[in-house]
């Protein structure tokens, strides 16, 4: 049997997906002073013809870190390799992926805060100096070999800037922070996205998506895709108004992008501790979730609609979700 019938419409649906992430600068929508500040220390680095400082980005996910650092690479027209922090365990595996680095080449890191310390201290005299100090043999007949590497750049994406020691924090030359998106650029991102599926979009139903996806590219993509489903089985193929919100209702993403783990989150500090304030941990117990999901992909939405505050004592939900949840608000007990 041919593997490649097989696999044929899933080959094709990869290409779709790979079409979806911004390819060169003037394809990269939004986040204007970041993407001006990085296309300028690009050109700079082409120009002197020499690898671009180590690029740092950090901020919620799903805002374009991974596709910023493609971008880049495909800008300095060198390869660019990716390894997520947490698979990197040993120091050699650090070092095989360092010497495998061609002159001007880009090392993408993921998760980078959770690199292993003593993985992490091989990359100080790499971004530093471009070489690594080996340890050959064991015990008595153990040395230390010196292997240089060719220049390269590492760029690095956290959610978590505050959990990167300082010498690695240190050590990176541009550091930049992605912010939610905008309404209108997520409508320019949704109108690509159609055009890539050929999906034939009402205007409206632009304007609902992005203004249900929570500032962020990943989401809004995620949506229209859900929402294309609904308006293929459901309807004639046409994305209209009317089935959008359809779709979006079924989804139970509200008006202001909340899903149900957000109103859980809400609604269980109003009914079990009275609006806050109430720590993360015992937060993520009542609602059996991750504290760290919580405080990287819930909470920095929350904050910055201005639905919680955080204060010393702990999360407290503002005077705005109570009116968008439509509960009584007697003020928080602190």
């Amino acid at each position: 049997m041919d593997k490649r019938i097989i696999t044929s419409d899933l080959l094709i649906d990869e290409e779709v997906e790979g079409t979806l992430r911004p390819q060169y600068f003037n394809e990269y929508i939004g986040q204007k002073d970041v993407k001006e500040m990085i296309e300028i220390a690009v050109k700079a680095a082409k120009k002197r013809h020499e690898s671009l400082d180590h690029v740092l980005l950090y901020g919620p996910p799903g805002l374009g870190k991974t596709t910023l650092a493609q971008v880049i690479a495909n800008e300095l027209d060198v390869n660019m390799k990716f390894v997520s922090g947490p698979t990197v365990e040993r120091t050699g595996d650090l070092a095989a992926i360092l010497t495998s680095l061609e002159a001007g080449d880009v090392l993408f890191i993921d998760e980078i805060h959770r690199l292993p310390k003593i993985v992490e201290e091989i990359l100080y005299s790499s971004m530093e100096d471009y070489v690594i100090d080996i340890v050959v043999g064991k015990d008595a007949g153990a040395k230390s070999i010196r292997v240089d590497l060719s220049p390269f750049t590492l760029i690095g994406a956290t959610t978590r800037f505050g959990d990167l020691t300082g010498p690695l924090r240190d050590r990176f030359g541009i550091i930049h922070k992605l912010e939610f998106y905008s309404d209108k650029d997520l409508e320019t991102i949704c109108k690509r996205t159609a055009g890539i599926y050929q999906c034939d979009t009402e205007d409206l139903a632009v304007i609902e998506l992005a203004k249900r996806s929570r500032g962020t590219p990943r989401i809004v993509n995620r949506l229209f895709r859900r929402v294309r489903d609904f308006a293929d089985i459901l309807g004639d193929g046409y994305i209209s108004l009317d089935i959008t919100k359809k779709a979006l209702d079924k989804l139970r993403i509200d008006d202001m992008g909340l899903d149900n783990k957000d109103r859980e989150y809400l609604i269980g500090i109003i009914e079990k501790y009275h609006g806050g304030p109430v720590g993360l941990d015992t937060i993520a117990t009542s609602i059996s979730e991750d504290p760290t999901t919580l405080e990287d992909v819930y909470e920095p939405y929350l904050i910055q609609q201005g639905f919680i505050s955080r204060t010393p004592r702990g999360r407290v939900v503002t005077e705005k979700a109570y009116k968008h949840l439509k509960k009584s608000y007697q003020g928080a007990l602190f």
